[in-house]
């Protein structure tokens, strides 16, 4: 007789225990929510700690906005962003022109959404240690004086550290042999301004609003190093979505995060707060067609395969 009322208690518990919320052994949160998750990330195009702190004002932001937590999730180097949201780690990035043509021709269905006023019309700055005796210059011609310097890029996957660099030392005539040594890669701008400055090379190339943020705090010495020439505009960093989030949030996400950039205000002082971090006056609409220049340059000098 107690085997058979076992055997019935044991039949009402097992639809509760089926129906118990599952929990992850760190967090204690619900599977469910966690699976509901934004995963954000970004290129590391600065320093770390400067970028760990601007994402994630921007992530408290966008979870209030949208509705869902939001989680930014540091990568170590450009290529590993662009393979986090290959197989879906990272949903939402920013990216730089070249990374994000990569990231989109492997993930199909992503999108480019949104991205800075000043990103349709970006600019690289070609920076100089005044010991190196090269003179600031107007035009690209005066590019040929850099011949028998050494010179630094800064990631490898870079577009205004990089590719329109590069882009624009060959149509000055110019090949990256002509340069004293072989061409540096430091990894982001804000290194490429110190080796610069401390005459490790005696040029680089850099990202304009970089340079500007780090002039303005005084954290590059101007008596050390300056601007030689200012290229011409390309399109450049933008905010590019994972397809998948369709599927997870509804047809209407998309829009929904889209409408949280542009609803960014200066005027609010968190907002602009936020704003002011990531270099931005607002963000506005952008798409995939606008970056043909960059994917027809990254497949030039082979970054695109």
């Amino acid at each position: 007789m107690k085997n058979v009322l076992w055997s019935g208690l044991l039949l009402l518990l097992l639809p509760l225990a089926a129906c118990s919320p599952q929990t992850n052994g760190t967090s204690g949160t619900t599977g469910t929510r966690e699976a509901k998750t934004l995963s954000m990330g970004a290129i590391p195009d600065q320093d770390p700690q400067k970028l760990q702190r601007q994402y994630n004002k921007l992530a408290a932001y966008l979870e209030k906005e949208l509705g869902v937590p939001v989680k930014y999730k540091p990568v170590t180097d450009y290529s590993a962003a662009v393979t986090a949201f290959k197989v879906g780690d990272l949903e939402l990035v920013w990216f730089g022109g070249l990374t994000g043509v990569q990231a989109r021709l492997q993930v199909p269905g992503a999108e480019a959404i949104a991205q800075r006023d000043a990103d349709e019309q970006f600019h690289s700055l070609f920076i100089a240690n005044k010991k190196s005796g090269i003179k600031p210059f107007k035009d690209i011609s005066g590019l040929k004086q850099l011949k028998g310097h050494t010179f630094t890029f800064g990631s490898d996957s870079s577009t205004s550290g990089r590719l329109m660099p590069q882009y624009f030392i060959q149509q000055a005539g110019l090949k990256l042999e002509d340069f004293k040594g072989q061409a540096g890669f430091s990894g982001d701008h804000d290194k490429t301004i110190k080796l610069v400055e401390a005459g490790t090379y005696d040029v680089g190339a850099v990202n304009e609003k970089v340079w500007e943020k780090r002039a303005k705090a005084k954290e590059v010495d101007l008596n050390k190093v300056e601007v030689l020439w200012r290229t011409p505009a390309y399109y450049d960093y933008h905010w590019v979505i994972h397809p998948s989030v369709k599927k997870k949030y509804g047809e209407d996400f998309v829009k929904k995060v889209q409408d949280a950039f542009f609803k960014l205000d200066p005027k609010v002082p968190e907002q602009k707060e936020i704003l002011d971090l990531l270099e931005a006056k607002k963000f506005i609409p952008t798409q995939n067609s606008n970056y043909g220049q960059i994917e027809a340059v990254g497949r030039e000098i082979g970054k695109i395969k």
